[in-house]
């Protein structure tokens, strides 16, 4: 997703007041669930800026390839803020793919593959869902009761499952059509020319609104129902194909 222009000290200040405060909260299985979460928030975080960046590549821009951004390495990926953000608010990001929409092949407008490069993040998220709960219910069939009871199994099928809600969480996240998000460059090209153009006109009152919904908690109230949704009928698909 694209960048937060706010004043980066600032906001490191504030996130660590709130991580210090939240782990003061979180008591014995309240750390362990966020320990286990962060393998998840690593990898969500890493295949949706991998998307991006293959996605552009794949256009004809080679910046994210020369930025090293074509690789599957958090480290090439994470932005710490966004990383703390993530574990502790649920809400977060990664570094952004920089791309130059002036080297995009042109069979099709740089709109359209402003749109694909933006859609590419959340898709990555919503392949890896189906992707590890298609393992965690291979694992469920076939690994026996004996691992399943297990610590180590327990553990793994924990993170497991954190993989697949974090993922999807995250993919439908970025699909509000709000400016930071990757949604407001998807739905350009389906937009009349003058809503297009009012949106474009009108996108810094967007990021206020965008921060008001997400300060207030209702972007988290609004896509919940959907995450939930969406992690149930990749749950159900997996079961189906191993028919449990």
């Amino acid at each position: 997703m694209f960048g937060f222009n706010f004043d980066k000290r600032t906001l490191y200040i504030i996130i660590g007041v709130l991580v210090v405060f939240s782990l003061m909260s979180y008591g014995t299985e309240g750390l362990f669930s966020l320990v286990l979460s962060i393998p998840a928030v690593l990898l969500a975080i890493t295949v949706h800026e991998f998307g991006h960046a293959y996605a552009a590549y794949k256009l004809g821009d080679d910046t994210p390839l020369r930025q090293g951004r074509l690789s599957l390495n958090p480290l090439d990926h994470i932005d710490p803020l966004g990383l703390a953000m993530l574990l502790f608010a649920h809400i977060g990001w990664g570094k952004p793919v920089q791309v130059d929409p002036r080297n995009y092949n042109r069979n099709i407008s740089v709109e359209k593959a402003d749109a694909i490069v933006s859609f590419a993040g959340p898709l990555m998220n919503f392949i890896t869902a189906i992707v590890f709960a298609l393992i965690y219910c291979a694992l469920y069939k076939f690994a026996g009761v004996a691992f399943l009871s297990s610590t180590v199994g327990s553990i793994i099928m924990a993170i497991i499952a954190s993989v697949i809600t974090m993922d999807i969480g995250l993919g439908v996240f970025n699909l509000i059509p709000l400016p930071p998000l990757d949604g407001s460059k998807i739905i350009l090209p389906i937009l009349p020319r003058d809503a297009k153009y009012w949106l474009m006109d009108h996108e810094q009152i967007f990021y206020f609104v965008f921060l008001l919904i997400w300060i207030t908690g209702i972007a988290g109230r609004l896509i919940s129902p959907i995450i939930d949704q969406i992690t149930t009928w990749v749950i159900f698909l997996a079961r189906l194909i191993f028919g449990l």
